[in-house]
């Protein structure tokens, strides 16, 4: 068996077999309330050279018996042990604190939506702030601020959200405000700052990188070029 897999660790895509990935499972009863239960405990471990962490997930399901064996029925609870949320990683070029905030927010996401999408409306007006230089009064006001130097599916989707359900009830509020959301809605909001740290951040510094290399590529011919055509350079032998 076989699957798709992008390491958490090091954001690296994988195809992982029974060579680096494992699941272990045992039941239990010994006269708890809700009978049979099953306890399962999954391990991938990364197949990149570079990094070889170790993925652990532990799940607990209500035990189905059939023909003398414990089946995994209803999922009860599941635990994320290593790492700790689904954050992904990014560069460390990104300011700490919007980095902070963003891995909060995953953190907390299943244990307290309310709380990760807190964290989220405020990393998001952190990457504003930072990215574009814009501070306004609240963060609706920034959004709109900024709506033209958005390409239209971004804003789109910005816009979206600020629209949804109670989100879009506090989004122009303050940022600390806790307001009520649901594990979809806090989780929509995750996703959208991955977007906006890719699309904002990795891709400028990928870009500027670009544009270094050609500088001091350009740079290093044309001093090539002028030593070539200096008088003072003795003639080749």
């Amino acid at each position: 068996m076989s699957f798709n897999w992008r390491c958490p660790f090091c954001n690296h895509n994988s195809v992982i077999t029974d060579e680096n990935s494992e699941t272990r499972r045992f039941n239990f009863d010994h006269g708890y309330k809700n009978q049979a239960q099953l306890f399962q405990i999954e391990i991938i471990v990364c197949p990149n050279e570079e990094c070889k962490e170790a993925a652990l997930k532990a799940s607990l399901f209500d035990a189905v018996w059939k023909g003398g064996n414990c089946i995994p029925g209803l999922p009860r609870n599941s635990w994320q042990l290593a790492p700790l949320s689904a954050a992904r990683p990014f560069p460390p070029y990104i300011p700490n604190a919007i980095i902070q905030d963003y891995n909060e927010a995953c953190l907390i996401l299943d244990k307290s939506p309310k709380a990760s999408a807190t964290l989220s409306r405020r990393c998001l007006q952190g990457m504003i702030r930072d990215f574009w230089g814009v501070q306004e009064k609240t963060l609706y006001l920034e959004i709109d601020k900024i709506a033209d130097k958005l390409d239209p599916e971004t804003y789109d989707a910005i816009d979206s959200l600020r629209k949804l359900g109670n989100i879009g009830a506090h989004m122009e509020k303050d940022i600390n405000t806790i307001i009520d959301v649901d594990a979809n809605e806090a989780e929509l909001l995750v996703q959208l700052l991955e977007i906006l740290l890719e699309e904002w951040y990795v891709k400028r510094h990928q870009r500027q990188e670009k544009m270094a290399k050609i500088k001091a590529l350009a740079a290093e011919k044309d001093a090539l070029k002028k030593a070539s055509q200096d008088p003072a350079q003795p003639p080749a032998v």
